[in-house]
């Protein structure tokens, strides 16, 4: 399996108004052009945070744990509209309800990304899709701690745990 680089993806300002449009493939190849993605942090009622190990096959950062669900935006979709699908398509969940926690731009060496940022509280089913994660699980605070730095998690997540959710844990336990 891998990802389909012929893919169209909406082109964007900082503002995640859409300028054009570009492949998988030319979003990815070092072009920089900046993309919109969103990302869903699932936390449970004990606070842990799910993370997806992402498969070998994947064309950015293979093999490592990363956001509960990371997606781009297809070309006329709505970031609320990707951000539904995406959780269906790799976690199988349904309901829930997502809160937008901000709002940044990912900048590497290979790309640029807007990305919409959400969280949710969940303590229903999760089934990972076989097909594009390898699995996933639930992690404690301390967990992600100590795995910070050492190459376990994506870049992206350290850093977007960093800036929003480890301080707070942004969970409300009544």
């Amino acid at each position: 399996m891998r990802d389909n680089s012929e893919e169209l993806f909406p082109l964007v300002d900082e503002d995640g108004r859409v300028t054009g449009k570009a492949t998988r493939g030319e979003c990815h190849n070092g072009s920089r052009l900046l993309h919109a993605v969103v990302h869903l942090h699932v936390f449970n009622s004990k606070g842990e945070l799910y993370l997806q190990k992402r498969p070998e096959w994947k064309d950015i950062q293979p093999g490592k744990w990363d956001t509960a669900v990371g997606g781009h935006i297809d070309y006329g979709e709505t970031p609320e509209q990707a951000l539904q699908r995406e959780v269906r398509e790799e976690l199988g969940i349904v309901d829930f309800v997502p809160e937008r926690i901000g709002k940044y731009v990912f900048d590497s060496r290979r790309e640029r990304e807007l990305v919409y940022v959400n969280k949710t509280v969940y303590d229903g089913p999760v089934r990972p899709s076989a097909d594009e994660l390898d699995g996933g699980r639930f992690w404690s605070p301390d967990e992600i701690k100590e795995a910070m730095g050492k190459g376990v998690l994506t870049p992206n997540f350290e850093s977007e745990y960093q800036r929003f959710l480890q301080t707070a844990q942004l969970v409300d336990n009544g």
